[in-house]
Parts: C-alpha cells; structure tokens; sequence
C-alpha cells in the first residue's frame, strides 16, 4: 500500500533531486522510498546493516522485490564481457 506524504526541502535540493531522477529514469518518489529502506525504516522487517560501500549502492538499480540478484549480476557479468 502507499500514502502520501508532505516533505519540506529546500527548493534548489528538489530541483537538483528531479534532475537526478530523470537522468537515471526513475521516480523522486522511488529514490526517496530506497534511501529510507537503506536506513532499515521497513514497516515490521528487519533492520539490515551495510558496508559503507555498499551504502552507496543501495537504490541505484531498480530491481523487483523478487529478484534473485545473483541471476541480475550474472545477466550484466554476461552484457559487459560476452557482448550478451
């Protein structure tokens, strides 16, 4: 289920968040929903903790909650030396 949500932010940081967003083909909404679950905010889950590395991974691939991410880096593994 979603709700909707008012935030308060400083117009120029909106802008620069929209831009970021239509240049990497995804929503603010969804950019915003990713970084709050990296935070470990997921309604009754539990709480995960990353390497700083990986933090700033975490929300740059869209993926489907049932992806299996080994099949994903295999598939792109594929792409980048194959030529797939």
């Amino acid at each position: 289920m979603t709700a909707r949500v008012t935030l308060t932010i400083d117009a120029e940081v909106i802008d620069a968040a929209k831009k970021y967003a239509e240049e990497n083909g995804r929503s603010l909404s969804a950019i915003v929903e990713n970084y709050l679950k990296s935070l470990g905010v997921n309604a009754g889950g539990p709480r995960r903790s990353y390497s700083p590395a990986i933090q700033e991974l975490l929300g740059s691939v869209p993926l489907s909650e049932s992806a299996d991410y080994k099949d994903v880096l295999g598939e792109e593994m594929a792409k980048k030396y194959l030529g797939l």
